[in-house]
C-alpha cells in the first residue's frame, strides 16, 4: 500500500506549457524588464486577481479592441464599478477605465471611434471611460479613487497604472482623500 503524503503549500510542481514563439518572446521580454526569471514572472502573473478575468473571452475581446483603437498609446485597463465588486445586477453594465498616454486628447472623437464597434461582456454593455494617469494623487478624481478602492487592473503596460492606484490608496488611507455623498451619489474630495 502506497501512502500519499500531503504536500506543503509552498512545494512546487512541474508545469509544461507550449507557447507560440511570439508569445514566448513577449513573456521573456516582460520577465527581463521586470528583472525576473520567466518562471517567477509567470507565477506572479498567474497569482494576480485579474488573471481569471483576463482569460475570459469577453475580456480578451475588450483588451484586443483597446489595443486596436489605441495601439502603443494604451497605458492600462482597469475594471471597476459593481461588476468588479461582484455586485452587478441584471441591468448593470461593465465599467472600464481605458488609461491612455497623456499625449492623447480626451475628445468626443475618441469616444466616437470607440463606440463605432460596441463591446460587451457576458451580454452586458461595456461602459468605457478614457482617462490619463492622475498628475497628482492628492487631486485624483472620483473615478480614480473608486478604481483605487475596488478596481481590478487587467492591463498595465509598464506598471504606471498600479503605481498610480497605490498612491491614491495611500492618500485615502492617510485621510487626505475622503468619500462623501450628496443626494445618494458618492464622490471623493480632498480634505482641507
Amino acid at each position: 500500500m502506497v501512502r500519499s503524503h500531503p504536500r506543503p503549500s509552498d512545494a512546487t510542481t512541474r508545469f509544461l506549457l507550449r507557447l507560440p514563439a511570439a508569445v514566448h518572446a513577449a513573456v521573456k521580454g516582460d520577465a527581463e524588464a521586470a528583472g525576473l526569471s520567466i518562471n517567477e514572472y509567470c507565477v506572479r502573473r498567474l497569482r494576480t486577481p485579474a488573471a481569471p478575468l483576463v482569460l475570459h473571452d469577453d475580456a480578451q475581446a475588450l483588451i484586443a479592441r483597446a489595443i486596436d483603437v489605441l495601439a502603443d498609446q494604451l497605458v492600462g485597463l482597469v475594471l471597476h464599478g459593481s461588476f468588479a465588486r461582484g455586485e452587478a445586477r441584471q441591468t448593470s453594465d461593465v465599467d472600464v477605465l481605458l488609461v491612455v498616454d497623456a499625449a492623447i486628447p480626451l475628445t468626443r472623437s475618441l469616444y466616437r471611434t470607440w463606440d463605432a464597434l460596441p463591446v460587451t461582456w457576458d451580454a452586458r454593455p461595456v461602459d468605457s471611460h478614457f482617462v490619463h494617469l492622475p498628475a497628482d494623487p492628492m487631486r485624483a478624481g472620483s473615478v480614480w479613487c473608486e478604481a483605487a478602492t475596488e478596481g481590478i487592473v487587467m492591463l498595465d503596460r509598464d506598471g504606471q497604472v498600479a503605481a498610480a492606484l497605490r498612491q491614491v490608496r495611500r492618500s485615502i488611507a492617510a485621510g487626505r482623500l475622503v468619500r462623501k455623498q450628496v443626494h445618494g451619489h458618492p464622490y471623493w474630495t480632498k480634505v482641507a
